[in-house]
């Protein structure tokens, strides 16, 4: 018996597999049983390191340059070494939690994470220094498609389909308290100098290691649909009902238990295909699929540094980004075990577009993270402790949005008014002047702390109700990748506007940006009909 096997005896023939939490009526809900509290130290803990590692920089880049006589150009790869790293090792680290025990990827990542502090807390110049990052962005990898997998896992187990105060609680750790990153580095570099902001990782990996084996399961449903023990999809299905019946309700856009369809089982990209089942067994390098992580990160790669060049010198780095997607596409479209799925995408709009919402959402968010920042250094003149303390608003007023929306199942309304918020705050970026009063900084970090608690909620609990049960963990992981697309993007547009000085000339010119990708987002959400549909599925669900 395999070990999907033995877990689907101990809980009995599961719900048809849907591109959501499916509600379950069996004993899980009649003898009330409760998302496990215990995970929660956890699974928060292990998604606020991405976050935290990767604002915490910002107040750190003009003292590190100053320790090692290295120009703003080298300091700058102490930001794009960890999006690049981490864009690329987010939807790798949902693979792996796909496939694999999540327990384990999660003490492996915490552990890299921790010895990335003790390198850059002992970095001798800034090439290890980088290095640290690079090691730092596989580490802090692991924590969000493991918490996403594990609130999937305790959504089938308990038959609570929308644990909206977890999702909550996740929220607020992995987008709200970035803001506070810049807060904290200036605090650490008043303390001590800068290496602290890579030694706090040290005693935040330690908690993790500790709280991770004491308390996330060995097991968990990760075999469902992505078997690591051999056999073929088409068995596991046997266990839960069939993919016809799925695919039958799928057609009409919502499934038998209520959720969101994707298309992907009408679409072939369920338990069969046009050349039969798709076997989940074969070695390991096939199941890692080796070949499409490789294609995958050529293309992410290039379209990266592309936007950190952004220039028309550069642009055969877009043409490669393109060529090396396709080939991606052709391979996944052929492989037994693909990386990415490919077909999940094609046959889902929906799903794209909680992608591209993502990137408007983080484009718009890095902007204000660091070129505000900046501005309020170098334009502003204040120090990098008074810097950070100027986004304390956006966390205090992000902390309340997260509270209130939080346990609101709808998901419509939060985007619409989250994306309203941006371009309120962006245009607000007009009035701001050299001599620019303290209660107009305030003023403009408290209408930035709204989005930043309630639209990135909001996109994540999307993708909650629209990945599928088995692409939990690596849809997770995407999310992320595109995240941190928009933040090079923000990266590469900050460093545009302020090419010749950090002023108030070009902090206007970035407003101009954020307030056309906030309008950009808010037109989005208004034609997404499929919205409706989600907001029906979180409603009934929960």
């Amino acid at each position: 018996m395999t070990r999907r096997d033995a877990a689907g005896a101990g809980r009995g023939a599961g719900p048809a597999r849907t591109s959501g939490p499916a509600r379950t009526s069996g004993t899980a809900r009649a003898s009330g049983a409760a998302f496990d509290r215990r995970l929660l130290g956890p699974m928060i803990l292990g998604a606020i390191l991405n976050p935290i590692n990767s604002s915490i920089i910002a107040v750190a880049l003009v003292p590190i340059g100053a320790a090692f006589g290295a120009p703003a150009s080298q300091t700058a790869w102490l930001v794009s070494a960890l999006y690049v790293t981490t864009a690329i090792g987010q939807p790798l680290t949902g693979r792996l939690v796909d496939l694999f025990d999540p327990r384990r990827v999660y003490l492996v990542g915490t552990s890299l994470t921790g010895v990335a502090g003790v390198i850059g807390a002992l970095a001798p110049g800034i090439g290890v220094l980088i290095l640290a990052r690079v090691i730092l962005g596989l580490g802090t990898c692991a924590g969000y498609p493991v918490t996403m997998h594990l609130i999937r896992h305790e959504a089938k187990r308990t038959g609570r389909a929308s644990p909206a105060g977890v999702l909550t609680a996740v929220a607020v750790a992995t987008q709200t308290v970035s803001v506070l990153g810049p807060t904290l580095g200036g605090l650490l570099i008043d303390l001590g100098d800068w290496r602290l902001t890579f030694a706090l990782n040290i005693p935040l990996a330690l908690a993790c290691l500790v709280l991770g084996w004491l308390y996330l399961p060995r097991e968990t449903l990760a075999g469902e649909g992505c078997a690591d023990s051999g056999g073929t999809e088409a068995d596991a299905a046997g266990a839960g009902g069939t993919e016809a019946g799925s695919a039958g309700a799928g057609a009409a856009g919502i499934d038998r238990t209520g959720a969101v369809s994707t298309g992907a089982v009408s679409a072939g990209a369920g338990t069969a295909r046009a050349g039969g089942a798709r076997s989940t067994g074969g070695s390991l390098l096939v199941r890692l699929d080796p070949l499409g992580v490789a294609l995958f990160s050529a293309a992410l790669i290039a379209l990266m540094f592309f936007l950190m060049a952004l220039d028309a010198a550069h642009l055969w780095l877009l043409g490669t980004a393109a060529a090396a997607a396709a080939l991606f596409a052709w391979r996944e479209l052929r492989a037994a075990q693909p990386f990415i799925d490919v077909r999940v995408f094609a046959s889902s709009a929906p799903l794209l577009v909680t992608y591209v919402r993502m990137t408007l959402t983080a484009t718009v968010s890095y902007c204000f993270v660091y070129g505000f920042t900046q501005w309020l250094e170098e334009g502003r003149g204040l120090s990098p402790t008074l810097a950070g303390l100027m986004l304390l608003p956006t966390f205090a007023t992000g902390i309340v949005g997260s509270a209130l929306w939080g346990r609101k199942p709808g998901v419509r309304a939060k985007l619409l008014v989250g994306a309203l918020a941006q371009a309120a705050g962006s245009a607000l970026l007009f009035a701001v002047e050299p001599g620019a009063a303290i209660w107009l900084i305030v003023a403009v970090a408290l209408v930035f702390g709204v989005p930043q608690g309630i639209l990135n909620l909001a996109v994540q609990n999307t993708l909650y109700y629209q990945a599928r049960d088995e692409f939990i963990g690596a849809a997770s992981g995407l999310l992320r990748t595109f995240m941190y697309v928009g933040a090079i993007a923000a990266s590469a547009a900050t460093g545009l506007v302020y090419a010749a000085e950090v002023g108030t000339g070009g902090l206007h010119r970035l407003a101009v940006l954020m307030v056309a990708a906030s309008a950009l987002q808010v037109v989005i959400t208004l034609a997404d009909r499929s919205l409706l549909a989600t907001d029906r599925q979180a409603v009934n669900g929960g």
